[in-house]
């Protein structure tokens, strides 16, 4: 059989998305690559000082809780091994867990306002435990991310990061300017406007080192500032008290469960999860100059990685973790994303974890450092929550679902009193802007997406197709639906193929039919006709299986069909036979 199928089009966007990674020409040393031990320790060190700004959140938590300075720094050094832990996980490519990339773990501001709930019901023991829970409901969203894109889209997800910052920043505020708060001294303003001062001016003008570490060297200057002006001396007790080095204990450890705060937590998971699917992409991004569209396979083991960090955590005495964004940007910055220079990281954690006397110094952390460090992360989340917000275009819908929510979300903010006022049932929802904002956003979406997916057919008469008119049906109806060109091109070649093997081999007469469906994750594609379905083999047949028999080519041209599209199924009712191809979008 001469089968034109196997020959046109095999430069398609398929091609490009099963290609094999490609290193970009501005990485120095790439995800395989072996830097100079020198480079690789002061990469990690320089990642290690810019995850370390995120202990603000357990400290603050566990300050909330009325945690002693020596217990909590006792649960630092035990979230320092977390972190080293978290970080081998996600590098890991063992088994199931693990994306492999240079992705290393910190604490995040996502569980930051769920777990301030918990520790004020509480007290630690909440936390912790409510931590684990969440950790386990992440580690089981994982495998079914693909599944539930339509529900958590792109804005949805900027929404929940924007609100993450939002809530934190507030709870920060109040922590500090709420009327029954201690007052805040002329000398704590002076401190507090030095350190994030510090911070600002050396991430602005600073240049290399200075930079890259400006979150660390403004805390520096912030403790030199608060000692000097006397708002540390009466803390630093347990610091001189604290050995060099230690290993940390379990005993201060105990975990309780509260279904009443289920929700804060659950919904958090679900953001934790969403932000560790595009810290990875992100990282696929920056190590395949072939790049085209999302791997879900080392997206859905880097969030069970996640996932299994958080769940570590809450069992070992800590808050809920999450990939670091930032030092995923700092990789690219810097041009290095060796898989090794995140083993450095997780040592150097693990190092950290046994060094008592440092865990002690970030436990009498003075609020007028704190505070200051905390916004400083926080604006840097509101901006990339933005950026998500405002990936995509926003039509009508889009527009009612975010609009009305982040409406929601500011006016739990601003005014206080509506949580209180709300009926027991819903309070777990009305008390968390982050929640009722999401909520109001998840339902929105899905009312609103009635009606979304969009329908359009071509047919050719008595099997008089015409290649031209199947590329311009594919290009306009792209266009019109707003799918991604590389999708739009991989459907056309699939369809040519298709059709050039139906035609010649398996089509009895009668109209052949092309019907498209889009509803902007999915591109489904199904070819009606008269006549048999062509075989889809899961292998590629042999060459003398090709030479030797007409049913060899078949297979081969079936083969190439299948490997083309993301699923490919192939059935028959009554006289015609139906060819579904499928396109994750």
């Amino acid at each position: 059989m001469n089968s034109p199928s196997l020959i046109r089009g095999t430069g398609t966007g398929r091609v490009d998305a099963m290609a094999e990674a490609k290193k970009p020409a501005g990485l120095i040393y790439g995800l395989n690559d072996t830097p100079p031990p020198a480079i690789i320790a002061l990469n990690g060190i320089q990642h290690v000082g810019l995850i370390a700004i995120n202990l603000v959140y357990p400290v603050l938590i566990f300050r909330a809780a009325g945690v002693p300075a020596d217990t909590i720094a006792n649960f630092l050094a035990l979230g320092m091994l977390v972190l080293g832990v978290a970080t081998f996980l996600q590098v890991s490519r063992a088994g199931p867990v693990g994306s492999g990339f240079m992705c290393p773990a910190t604490f995040t501001a996502t569980y930051f306002v769920p777990s301030l709930l918990a520790a004020k019901i509480g007290g630690p023991p909440l936390v912790f435990g409510m931590t684990v829970f969440a950790g386990i409901l992440e580690t089981a969203l994982a495998p079914l991310l693909n599944r539930l894109r339509a529900i958590f889209p792109p804005e949805i997800s900027g929404l929940i990061i924007v609100m993450i910052g939002l809530s934190a920043a507030v709870s920060g505020l109040r922590s500090v300017l709420a009327p029954d708060a201690t007052p805040v001294s002329v000398a704590e303003w002076w401190v507090a406007g030095i350190t994030i001062a510090s911070m600002a001016v050396l991430n602005v003008w600073g240049t290399g080192p200075l930079r890259m570490l400006c979150a660390l060297i403004g805390l520096v200057i912030g403790y030199v500032a608060a000692t000097s002006m006397d708002l540390v001396g009466a803390n630093m007790t347990s610091v001189s008290n604290a050995s060099w080095i230690g290993l940390p204990h379990l005993s201060d450890v105990a975990w309780s469960f509260d279904l009443a705060i289920a929700l804060p937590f659950a919904i958090a998971a679900v953001a934790a999860a969403m932000k560790a699917a595009g810290t990875i992409t992100m990282c696929q991004r920056i190590n395949d100059a072939n790049w085209v569209r999302t791997d879900m396979t080392s997206v859905t083991r880097g969030v069970l990685a996640d996932g299994l960090s958080t769940t570590l955590s809450g069992a070992c005495g800590g808050t809920g973790t999450n990939t670091s964004t930032p030092a995923v940007g700092l990789s690219q910055a810097t041009g290095v994303t060796s898989r090794i220079v995140a083993i450095a990281v997780g040592a150097i954690f693990v190092l950290l974890g046994i060094l008592p006397k440092l865990t002690a110094l970030l436990a009498v952390m003075p609020r007028s450092v704190m505070l200051p460090a905390l916004l400083f992360t926080i604006t840097f989340i509101l901006v990339n929550g933005l950026q998500v917000l405002t990936s995509r275009l926003f039509d009508v819908r889009r527009t009612l679902v975010i609009g009305l929510a982040l409406i929601i979300g500011v006016s739990i903010e601003a005014f206080p009193g509506i949580a209180a006022a709300a009926p027991p049932s819903i309070a777990p929802i009305i008390g968390s802007s982050m929640v009722s904002a999401t909520v109001a956003a998840l339902a929105l979406n899905l009312v609103f997406r009635i009606g979304v997916r969009k329908t359009a057919r071509l047919t050719f008469e008595h099997g008089e197709t015409d290649h031209q008119k199947i590329q311009d049906f594919f290009e306009t109806q792209a266009a019109v639906w707003g799918a991604r060109p590389d999708v739009a091109k991989r459907a056309t070649f699939g369809v040519l193929q298709l059709i050039d093997v139906v035609v010649e081999e398996f089509w009895t007469g009668g109209p052949i039919t092309i019907e498209a469906s889009f509803d902007e994750f999915n591109l489904d594609v199904r070819v009606i006709y008269r006549g048999e379905p062509p075989p889809l083999p899961d292998r590629r047949p042999t060459n003398d299986e090709i030479m030797e028999s007409e049913q060899g080519a078949r297979m081969l041209a079936g083969f190439m069909l299948r490997r083309n599209a993301d699923r490919v199924r192939a059935d028959k009712q009554a006289d015609r036979a139906r060819v579904h191809f499928h396109f994750d979008h």
